[in-house]
Order: C-alpha cells, then structure tokens, then sequence
C-alpha cells in the first residue's frame, strides 16, 4: 500500500561509452567476450518455479563462426507452454497487488544493473550470439535497454497521475488497471533491447508475461531473465519458453485468459497471429490487445540541392550498419540526376574502405549476418542482381560462408524502381539506388509514397527549406519516423518514440507513454459524497 504520490522525473539518456584503444571498457569487454566465447551456457527454461532444462536442446554457435558451439538452448514441450502460463496467472495474484512504485523500482534497479555490472556481459553476448560490432552491441544492450527501463518508469508515474476533473459532491479518479489475464511476448534477434523491453513494458504496467524470445538471440535472453531475476522480479510474473514459435503460439492464443500480444518480427508472420486471435475472438475473456511492429523497406530521398556528403553518410550508416538487419535499415535510395554521380563515388569509397570480421576485432564495421537461412536469401539476390540487365552491382556482391555467413555490403544501382530489391525487405547489407531526373521531384516523391507496403522510417535530404516541408507533407503516410537530413535509423527512446504504420505495424511507438497505455485498462471510479435520498429532480416541482 502506497502512503505517497511519488513523481519520477524525465531521465537523461545512457551515455554512451566508446570503447577507445586502451581503455577499461574496451579490455572488460573483451575479456567478458573471450570468457564467454570458451565457456558453455545452458538456457534453461523459466516457467516461474525455478530453472528447466529440457532433454531435446539445440545449440547456441556465433554467427560469425558457426562451427564453435558457446552453449545450448532448451527446446520446450507443450506441457511446458501451459506450464508456463499456468505459473504466471498464479503469480498474477500477487503481482497486480503490488504497489505500483515497488513494482518499479525492480526495473529501475534493472537498469542500473545493465548500465553497471552486467554492461560488459550483455554487450559481449550481444557481440557473440547476435554479431554486433561493440558500438552496436554498446547502443542496443546497454544504452536503449536501460533507456527503455528508466524513461517506462517515468512513463508510468506521468500514466498513474492523470485522473479526471474533479466534480461538485464526487470525487472521481482512474485506475490504471493491468489487463485481465496473461501476455504475450513475441521478439526478434536483432535488439536485445526490445527483447527486454516487450517483456518490460507489459510486466511493469502490472502484467505478466508469456516470452517467447527468437532462436537466435538465446545467448542474451538468458542475460535478460538473470538481470530480471537479480532485480528482485518475481517468479512467474516473465516466464520464458523457447522452441516450436507455432506450437507456442497455439497454445497461449487458445487459452481463453489471453490478453494481449507484444510482438516485434516479420509482417507475414504478425498478420498470421492476428487472424488466429480474430479466429478465437469469442472464446476470450476480454478482447486482447494487439501491438505489432514488423517489417519495413525504409528509404532516402536526397532532394537536387542536398550535401553529397551528408547523403553518402547517411546511406553508409543507415544501410550497413548492423549488417543492415534493422527494420529501420535504408535499402531504397532516389538520387537526383544532378548529383548522382558524387554520392555514389562517394558511397562506393565508404564501403570499399569497410573490413569484415568478428566482432571481437573491433575495427570492423561490418561482422556476420544472423544465419544461414538468411545468408542463402541474401546469395540469391545478389546472384540474380548479377544476371539482371535493369540492375548493375556496384560494390559488393560477394559472400561467403565457409567459416561465418558474411555478406560483403552491396550497392546496386537500377534503371527499374521497381526492382524487386526496391520492393523486397532483405534484411541484409543489401541497398539498391535509383536515379530519377530532377525536374521529375514531385513523380518521384509519388513514387517513394507508392512503391513500398510499409510505412515504417524514411528520409528526405536537403537544403532547400521549402523542398523539405513538400516532402514532409506529401510522404506524411510513407513512414512513422520521419527524418530530415539525416539516415533512417538509430531512434533514441523518449526522443523518437518508435514505430509505423501501414505493413509495418499497429505504430504504438515504443519509447513513449503511448505504448504502456496499451498495456492498461483504466477503471473509472465516481464516488458520491452526499448521495440523493429521492428520485425527483428540482425541475418537477
């Protein structure tokens, strides 16, 4: 029971570290890297009373060196999914009575674990099992994760304080009530910090959650749970099982306590679990919440009088980093007639200068792709870019898996805007240009509107004031994080909440209150001081 109104202030972002040549963040993390690399992890599954660990296992191996096995994962069974969900609305009980500021202190105590003594260790398994260079581990693991966690709490105190006017003779106020039953987490390999924040959000809003975390982000998922656990987050309230995604889903989207879905993946598959709720819809207790947000093919539209090299950077940067496997990634480029050539031969500079590696040799810009299904898809574009009269393959286009799934960064430019790599999402190094002439702006920004399902993050560059608003004004569909002058990616919670529309998601921009309002179900209260003893009103006489 609380005995205050407690206020959290807006936090400052996570600094980020830099991880300089000599310096003690740099050695921590390495030797957290090589301990990790020569060690041998078991995930176990967590279904809120204690550790599980399964007879079938699959293993966990870098993607950058595929042959070297760093632990194993437990594959569960399906008496284990309703386990799972059995356990978590038992510990609901407790969970929803707690204090709301108690409840929040266990995320804020989270987040200065994260941003303390476990900085190394989440980054290096984001290094290892997921190949991020260190800048990219630092920003995803460390900072975004703590920024979640820290701005959610004070989202939830700004959440907790609104209540409605007040009236003569009542007294009204608002609960912000968790949902009726049990959640569902649903989240990629590609952000450890969306991992812990889809589970985060629900959980700390009063929730528990099911968490079905990808194949191929295990390694750190174990991170996760111990961070949680080491909080003081009780059993029960995250459970987390691993395995078959469609038979996990099954049985937690039949279960007539289900809630709501929390989901961050590919558009195919988000739609798939939608129909299977709408197909289900009567048998629930109340109606589930649905938050998505799924795939994108992001672009850039330099404008005649943009900075050559503010377009080239800003391709560079938001096409390859992370090997290109952010759904905010650019993989569509317009590029007026005018000054196609420069950023080009710029562009082509940048990625020629790239090395490719581990992320333990941190002078590389570019490591492994996530795995081997999706290095095969990536081959066969580029395979087909070579063959392809309408496209020409301007850097890159090679690969190799002999030892990691390395993709070389590869630009393409076609004489199609249509192409399919314009159209496709790869999720991949893999960015196509086209070049449109510059008397024909206003087609092409019609074309940028039309040629992509998605409406997730896109870019206009220029210097022209009056060519930056048209666009802004004429793509106002086009994307739900919209940037100007600069690449489309790299949003920083609490400063570009994140998400889309379109195909690519319910645009519940995480990083905001928006998004754990989703996660409550307010209850309005009218209390009468002095009620009525008689029905007649004054005007009856």
């Amino acid at each position: 029971m609380s005995f205050g109104f407690f206020n959290l202030e807006t936090p400052v972002n996570e600094p980020t570290l830099e991880y300089k040549p000599g310096s003690p963040e740099r050695k921590k993390v390495l030797d957290a890297y090589k301990k990790m690399y020569n060690d041998h992890v078991q995930v176990p599954l967590y279904l809120g009373e204690g550790e599980v660990f399964t007879s079938e296992r699959k293993d966990i191996s870098p993607p950058h060196d595929h042959k070297h096995v760093i632990g194993t994962y437990s594959i569960a069974e399906e008496k284990h999914v309703h386990k799972a969900i059995a356990n978590a609305l038992e510990a609901r009980k407790k969970w929803v009575t707690m204090s709301w500021e108690h409840r929040i202190s266990i995320f804020l105590k989270a987040a200065d674990l994260i941003s303390g003594p476990y900085r190394s260790i989440i980054n290096a398994g984001t290094m290892l099992g997921q190949s991020k260079n260190i800048f990219q581990a630092e920003i995803d693991a460390a900072c975004e994760f703590v920024d979640f966690l820290k701005f959610n709490a004070a989202f939830a105190s700004d959440i907790y304080n609104q209540q409605p006017a007040p009236g003569h003779g009542v007294f009204n106020r608002i609960e912000h009530r968790p949902l009726e039953g049990f959640t569902y987490s649903v989240t990629p390999f590609n952000f450890t910090a969306i991992a812990g924040n889809l589970c985060a959000s629900m959980a700390m809003m009063g929730n528990v959650v099911v968490w079905k975390p990808s194949d191929h982000q295990m390694y750190t998922a174990k991170i996760i749970m111990d961070i949680f656990k080491e909080a003081g987050l009780p059993d029960g309230v995250v459970t987390m099982v691993s395995g078959d995604p469609e038979m996990i889903s099954d049985i937690v989207l039949s279960h007539p306590d289900f809630a709501g879905l929390h989901f961050t993946g590919s558009t195919f598959v988000f739609q798939k679990l939608w129909k299977k709720i709408g197909n289900q819809i009567e048998q629930y207790r109340t109606y589930p919440r649905i938050v998505g947000e799924t795939g994108g093919k992001d672009f850039i539209l330099a404008h005649p009088s943009a900075n050559i090299e503010v377009v080239a950077t800003a391709i560079t940067r938001g096409a390859f980093e992370y090997q290109g496997q952010k759904c905010s990634a650019a993989s569509r480029i317009y590029l007026p007639e005018s000054i196609a050539k420069p950023i080009i031969d710029k562009l082509v500079e940048n990625v020629e200068s790239f090395t490719i590696g581990s992320p333990e040799d941190m002078s590389h810009f570019i490591t492994a792709v996530i795995h081997e299904s999706s290095f095969d898809k990536l081959a066969s574009y580029i395979d087909a870019a070579h063959e392809d009269s309408e496209v020409k393959v301007l850097a890159g286009g090679t690969y190799d898996k002999s030892e990691g799934y390395f993709v070389s960064p590869t630009v393409l430019l076609t004489t199609n805007p249509k192409y399919t790599t314009m159209e496709t999402e790869l999720f991949g190094p893999v960015v196509t240009i086209y070049v449109y002439p510059d008397e024909e702006w206003v087609a092409t920004m019609a074309l940028v509107d039309s040629t992509s399902i998605y409406g997730l993050t896109g870019a206009v560059i220029a210097q022209d004031r009056m060519a930056i608003e048209e666009a802004s004004r004429y793509l106002v569909n086009a994307a739900g994080n919209f940037y100007i002058n600069d690449k489309p990616s790299g949003a920083v919670v609490g400063q570009q909440p994140f998400g889309g529309a379109r195909a690519s998601g319910t645009n519940d921009k995480a990083g905001s209150m928006q998004n754990l309002l989703r996660w409550v179900s307010p209850r309005l209260i009218k209390e009468t001081m002095v009620p009525p003893k008689n029905y007649r009103y004054p005007h009856m006489g």
